[in-house]
Parts: C-alpha cells; sequence; structure tokens
C-alpha cells in the first residue's frame, strides 16, 4: 500500500467506497466509515487498499486461532506487508483491530473473494502469504492448518487446489510434481510447458504491470522461487542435466 494512499485513508476530505466488513474495519483505524455504493461521489476502493487490508485482517484472524503470534510470524509478516516506517503503525492498528473484532474471518474472506472473483490469481497469492507467515516459526500448526483451508473453500479452491497451494509451502519430500499441479506420468516435455506457462502466469512483473501492492509482489515472488524450485528438482529426478533457465 503506498504511503499516499495510506496517508489519504485518514483524510478528513476524502473517503473510498469499500464497505462490509473491511470497510468497517479501514473506517474505525482511519477514523471514518466507508460505504460501498457503486456510482458513489469517491468511486470504488483500490483494489490494492482491499488487497492489503484483507492480508492484514485474515493474518490477524490466523493469528488469532492458535492465540499465539510468534517473532519469526511478525517478521514473515513485516515481508510481505511492506511499508515506509512513518505507516507502520496504522497497519499494526489495523492487526490490532481485526484479532480483537468479535466477527469471524468468513466475512473478510468472502469481501476479498467477491472483489477478485475475476482474479484467482491474486486469492492464491492471498493464501501464499497467509502460508508464508503461518510457517515462518518452523511449522504450520493444526489450528493454522484448518484456518488455512478454511479460506481457501471461500475462496473457492478445491482439494486438488488446496493441495498444489499447500505443497508450495510445506515440504513433501519427493512431491514437487504437485507444486506445479502435475502428476509423475506426464512427459518430461509437458512438464517444461506447465513450468513456463507457470513462470508466466506467476511472474512478479505481472503485478507489478496490474499496479498491485508491494505486498503481491513480495508473494508472487516468493511463488515464483518455489514452482522454479520443484521444476530444478523434476529435472534433476530425470537425469534432465542442468535445469532449464525460467
Amino acid at each position: 500500500m503506498s504511503l499516499g494512499l495510506w496517508g489519504k485513508l485518514g483524510g478528513a476530505g476524502l473517503g473510498l467506497a469499500a464497505g462490509g466488513p473491511l470497510g468497517a474495519l479501514i473506517g474505525a483505524v482511519a477514523g471514518h466509515f466507508l460505504v460501498d455504493r457503486e456510482g458513489s461521489l469517491f468511486g470504488p476502493t483500490p483494489r490494492e487498499v482491499v488487497f492489503t487490508t484483507g492480508l492484514v485482517a485474515l493474518a490477524a484472524k490466523m493469528a488469532k486461532s492458535d492465540g499465539v503470534v510468534t517473532p519469526a510470524e511478525v517478521a514473515a509478516f513485516e515481508e510481505i506487508v511492506r511499508v515506509p516506517e512513518e505507516e507502520r503503525a496504522g497497519i499494526d492498528r489495523l492487526f490490532d483491530l481485526a484479532k480483537r473484532t468479535t466477527s469471524g474471518f468468513e466475512g473478510y474472506a468472502r469481501q476479498v473473494a467477491e472483489v477478485f472473483r475475476d482474479q484467482p490469481a491474486l486469492l492464491e497469492d492471498v493464501l501464499d502469504g497467509l502460508f508464508h507467515i503461518a510457517k515462518a516459526d518452523g511449522a504450520v500448526h493444526e489450528k493454522e492448518a484448518a484456518y488455512l483451508r478454511a479460506v481457501a473453500e471461500v475462496f473457492g479452491f478445491d482439494d486438488a487446489a488446496f493441495g498444489r497451494i499447500s505443497a508450495r509451502h510445506l515440504r513433501i519430500e519427493g512431491d514437487p510434481y504437485e507444486v506445479l499441479g502435475a502428476s509423475r506420468d506426464d512427459e518430461t516435455a509437458a512438464l517444461k510447458a506447465r513450468h513456463r506457462a507457470l513462470v508466466a502466469e506467476h511472474h512478479p512483473d505481472r503485478a507489478l504491470a496490474r499496479g498491485l501492492p508491494p505486498a503481491a509482489v513480495a508473494i508472487a515472488t516468493r511463488r515464483l522461487a518455489a514452482i522454479n524450485a520443484a521444476w530444478d528438482r523434476i529435472q534433476a529426478e530425470r537425469g534432465a542435466g542442468r535445469p532449464d533457465p525460467a
């Protein structure tokens, strides 16, 4: 989230159309509530606001799910939600308020899913960000895993898609194929084509070109690294020689 945009959230003369639980959350932090009406005076909320606020809110609810926020998880959160130091206090207030609200995570997840229903890759970005935070202390604990699966269901991901996303973060020895959403029975040429398609789809440059916030770019960078690592392992297993450059 850019400095100018986060600063505008608290401006006395400017409102942003967010609505729903995320709008109430931003409004509580910024000092005013936001409305959700097409054609409203201030127009629709920029998607980067929804993306970053949704990620922060869902991360806060995940932290509450197991009752413990470790220093490693805090550091992982800050790696993803990168803001100038002068804006950090605002993000921290957003996180703390979301953690303390009585409303459940489902409302936040449903609103994010609705906004990005035509861009499922961005919903994967949110899940990847949550996984990155959850695994920061060396393990994804049972309650965190259940929470991540529940968010994935709200986002519309089936078991196969959730397994593919999980495989990018949870070390499943001997199964880099799941990271690519592929099968061990696939021919090497088909796997190579699948790898190249995933690289093109998830390259951070695409996030930059769409004007997405730093959080989305950071997540895309880590996801691309996991995809490339899986392809390298497949090539090594199949004796394909030197890994093919992405």
